[in-house]
This record gives structure tokens, sequence and C-alpha cells, in this order.
């Protein structure tokens, strides 16, 4: 797809991954799922996928870990070897959004290296260019900002904030919330979204550092 067509055009996928923390370093493991495509600029719910993933081990129970999230409850989950495969189909060649999308595609990469993108897009990028001074730039606190939280409930039910499938949606709507408060936002082509909001991709992202290493929520 040509990068001058309009953004609304893109083969866009809202993604979230909920793992056990970049602590674990090379065992980092994901423990759930849920991509949504993003068609004209609206989540498809009829078109999302979420599951749980069983890491193959017991996991610490830790601040960040989603409430949910237990041993018992992804035990009885398909192994990512399991749905690889469908999201090698759902994700490659497409263009990834989330908030703090490169802690999501680092561990992403990772795990299933034989995904491939064709690009990112950053909400979190997006909000801190167009608010500079606003201090609050998580998701949720954004997707309260834009009177949003209710929708994201209503196309995600049965989820809540830091679980994959909300926070996904989340993502999918605050992008078009976002987009709305650019210039010319009508007519706004992909390789100007991308300038604003777009992140390098790498081959073999790197564990994030210290104060980067949890998921801004």
């Amino acid at each position: 797809m040509a990068d001058g067509a309009l953004w609304t055009h893109a083969p866009l996928v809202a993604l979230d991954l909920e793992g056990t923390g970049a602590q674990d370093r090379d065992a980092e493991a994901i423990l759930e799922i849920a991509l949504i495509p993003i068609t004209a600029g609206r989540p498809s719910p009829d078109g999302a996928y979420t599951t749980l993933i069983n890491p193959g081990r017991r996991i610490r129970q830790r601040p960040w870990i989603s409430p949910g999230l237990t041993n018992s409850a992804l035990a009885a989950a398909p192994r990512l070897s399991d749905v690889e495969p469908l999201l090698h189909q759902r994700l490659s060649a497409k263009i990834l959004v989330g908030h703090n999308i490169a802690v999501d595609w680092r561990l992403l990469h990772r795990r299933c290296p034989t995904i491939k993108p064709s690009g990112l897009i950053d909400t979190l990028r997006l909000a801190r260019h167009l608010h500079p001074g606003l201090r609050e730039k998580s998701l949720t606190a954004l997707i309260e900002r834009y009177a949003l939280t209710d929708r994201v409930t209503d196309l995600a039910p049965g989820s809540r904030p830091h679980r994959a499938l909300w926070d996904a949606t989340a993502a999918a709507l605050l992008l078009t919330a976002l987009v709305n408060d650019l210039p010319n936002s009508a007519a706004l082509g992909l390789n100007e979204l991308r300038h604003v909001s777009g992140l390098p991709m790498q081959d073999d992202p790197q564990p994030p550092d210290a104060a980067e290493q949890l998921p801004l929520l």
C-alpha cells in the first residue's frame, strides 16, 4: 500500500499483549494476546481475536500481571505454538497499532519471529506529539480524557483495563480520537500518520532499560 494513501485505508490492526515482564529477560512469556482490525478508522469487533496463552510453567503473581491471569486459567489455555500460525496470518504485512507498542512488538518478535508486520503506529507517541504538556498519558487516562471508557467496555464485553482485549480496543479507539485532533485529519495520509506516530521496525528488538520495563497502561 502506498504511504500517500489515506490512513483509513491502511491495513491496521490494534494489538495488545500481557506478559510476565521484561524482568524475566530471556524467560519472558506471553500470557494473553488480543488483536482487533481497524477498518475505515474504526475497530472491527467482529474480526477481533483474543486468547490466554499457556506459558508452559507456573508464573509468579506480580503487581503488573493482570487480574485473571492465574496459573489455573493459563494451564487450560493453548500454547503459543498452537496459535502462532493464526497470528502470522492475521498480523504479517499489517501495521500494528498500540499504546507503547514497542513493548508489545519486542515480546511478540522475540517469541514469534516469523511474524512480519509492515509497520508500527504508537498512540503514546501520537499523544505526546499532540499534548506535550500533558502529564498523564497512560492508556486508561487518555481514554478517560476522550470520554471513550464506556465505548471501550461496550466493544470489549467481559474484559477490563489492563487485559489484552480491553487495551487493544482502547488503542484502536484512541488512535482515531487522536487523529481527529491533527490538522487536516479528514485527509490525513498514512505517510503523515507514520511521521508523527510511527516507530522503526527492528530486526532484533532489545529488552528496554529498567525505567521502561513495564508497559504504560
